[in-house]
């Protein structure tokens, strides 16, 4: 039985990780600035709650003294790139200090080719910085997530039957889940010898926006039809995910499905129709739609 403290638990990755490792049998330490948050939620489930913030060192130390591996997650949304990189820096060199047993980071697909968007490079460089830090690691890098088309403005969209992405609909792009994400984190945790050192990029199904939007409106029970967001439009409220779209629909992601799902069986890789039919979309989506 290991104990994995991780990071981000009330965000979808790091709780997914979190629950992944607690239905193995695992301990989880659920490292949070605020205690009493919904992070609490996890004790529910078995999970030990740590404060811990990643501008006070001794603080992640404290936190991270005694467990055996690490999940870290980061962001610069609510923040910017150059705090996630001096806040990802802390968190490795925190963990270092302590002499943990493993760190596995999750980062972006081709986070490490160049890519040119802000969110993946600084994630890049916290990556190059953990390689630095003499402990053991390992570079989980999951592709676009599935969770992100039931939030935000793609949800705004579907109430009015309308998929709205900024990508065309022909554009293939590789796809996964959060739970996929966690479960395969998990994995890593219990195989450390196999995946000690290794980046690996990761996804569990590839789809163009008009086949996401069929499989949609098949789940949700209403029409729903592809409609292309300009990126001028995007790049008016975030140049960084405008960039991030660009790289999608000119370079793509070419993350290798077919041999994750032959690799690593276990994981239970999800298809963007199980991801879609697995939604409470009545919820989601409480109110008739104004038109079809």
């Amino acid at each position: 039985m290991l104990t994995v403290a991780v990071t981000g638990a009330t965000g979808a990755q790091g709780g997914a990780t979190a629950r992944a490792l607690l239905a193995a049998g695992h301990r989880v330490r659920a490292l949070t600035r605020h205690p009493d948050s919904p992070a609490a939620a996890l004790r529910s489930l078995g999970a030990g709650v740590r404060h811990a913030d990643f501008d006070d060192r001794p603080s992640l130390e404290a936190a991270l003294t005694g467990a055996d591996s690490l999940f870290a997650v980061t962001t610069p949304f609510g923040t910017d790139t150059a705090t996630e990189v001096r806040q990802g820096k802390a968190l490795v060199d925190a963990a270092a200090e302590v002499r943990l047993g493993h760190i596995v980071f999750t980062s972006a697909a081709h986070a490490d080719r160049g890519t040119g968007i802000p969110h993946y490079e600084s994630k890049h460089l916290v990556e190059q910085h953990l390689h630095t830090a003499g402990m053991p690691w390992t570079v989980i890098a999951p592709a676009a997530f599935m969770d992100n088309y039931a939030s935000g403005w793609t949800l705004d969209g579907l109430r009015d039957g309308s998929f709205a992405w900024p990508m065309p609909g022909d554009r293939p792009l590789t796809l996964i889940p959060a739970s996929d994400i966690g479960t395969f984190a998990a994995l890593i945790f219990q195989r450390p010898d196999e995946f000690t050192g290794r980046r690996i990029d990761i996804a569990s199904d590839e789809r163009t926006p008009s086949q996401m939007a069929e499989i949609l409106a098949n789940a949700i029970g209403r029409q729903v039809a592809h409609q292309q967001v300009p990126l001028a439009h995007v790049r008016t409220w975030s140049a960084d995910l405008a960039a991030m779209f660009e790289y999608f629909t000119t370079i793509g992601l070419d993350v290798d499905v077919a041999s994750l799902r032959r690799d690593y069986p276990e994981v239970g890789w999800h298809s963007f129709n199980d991801w879609a039919l697995a939604q409470n979309w009545p919820a989601l989506l409480p109110t008739t739609p104004s038109h079809q």
